[in-house]
């Protein structure tokens, strides 16, 4: 099977779309890590089974009171400006979507990942694990309360720095698939060099992963807050990793 002219990819198999125009192709070379990354065959349409048609267990009852806090989950607060993150998540037509599980996961203010690869000498956080989740109430909405993650070198290409971003992923009975995207800051002055950023041809959805600032919801003297809802599907919708199951 023959590789697509724009993108160097194999074609996606029948059922499922992906708008080029929009969303960044699976092999980019500006983004060094796509190349390894990126599916090198046919990819197969396989039978919905008893999991899919019935939809994942979310394990509400195993949401612990600070899992949605990161500032609360030791002994002591993290380093950092203390931040509230909120939105919304909806369907294509604007239909809240309720009982959505969202965990996001993040560096801490000074760029650094809780993780055995993350090796940028920058200080780990002792009262900072970087990991949360949440449930969307009856009207879709979600909230966190963290710390602004700092930017970080990654050595895709020469002088590299992510801009400062949280990782989002959704779980939710509307849809059988793990959802995967990102939340970046206003006005950060890395969004010119940074692949992901740039790999997204369409101004407009690069746009849609921006948080709004959201001074009404920042608590005195505490924490600043950021609106950023996110779109399942449809022509406004967020810009995810994989594939949305929309059929």
């Amino acid at each position: 099977m023959s590789t697509d002219p724009r993108t160097g990819a194999v074609p996606l198999a029948a059922g499922y779309r992906r708008d080029h125009e929009v969303h960044p192709p699976l092999d980019y070379p500006g983004y060094a890590s796509t190349a390894l990354r990126h599916p090198k065959r046919p990819l197969q349409l396989l039978p919905h089974m008893l999991t899919e048609v019935t939809g994942p267990v979310l394990g509400e009852d195993r949401i612990g009171e600070t899992d949605n806090d990161l500032t609360a989950q030791h002994e002591a607060e993290p380093q950092g400006q203390r931040i509230i993150v909120h939105g919304q998540v909806r369907d294509g037509d604007g239909t809240p979507v309720p009982h959505t599980l969202i965990e996001i996961w993040q560096a801490n203010a000074g760029g650094r990942y809780r993780h055995t690869g993350d090796n940028w000498p920058c200080p780990l956080d002792p009262n900072f694990s970087g990991v949360g989740r949440t449930l969307t109430d009856e009207n879709g909405r979600y909230r966190f309360v963290t710390i602004r993650p700092g930017a970080y070198p990654w050595g895709n290409h020469d002088n590299a720095w992510r801009p400062a971003h949280i990782h989002f992923s959704l779980f939710g009975r509307a849809f059988t698939q793990r959802l995967v995207t990102q939340m970046y800051f206003p006005g950060d002055p890395l969004f010119f060099q940074d692949p992901m950023w740039n790999s997204i041809p369409d101004e407009k959805a690069r746009q849609r992963l921006v948080a709004r600032f959201d001074y009404a919801n920042t608590a005195p003297e505490w924490a600043l807050a950021f609106e950023w809802d996110i779109v399942l599907r449809g022509r406004e919708s967020t810009v995810f990793e994989s594939e949305a199951d929309d059929d």
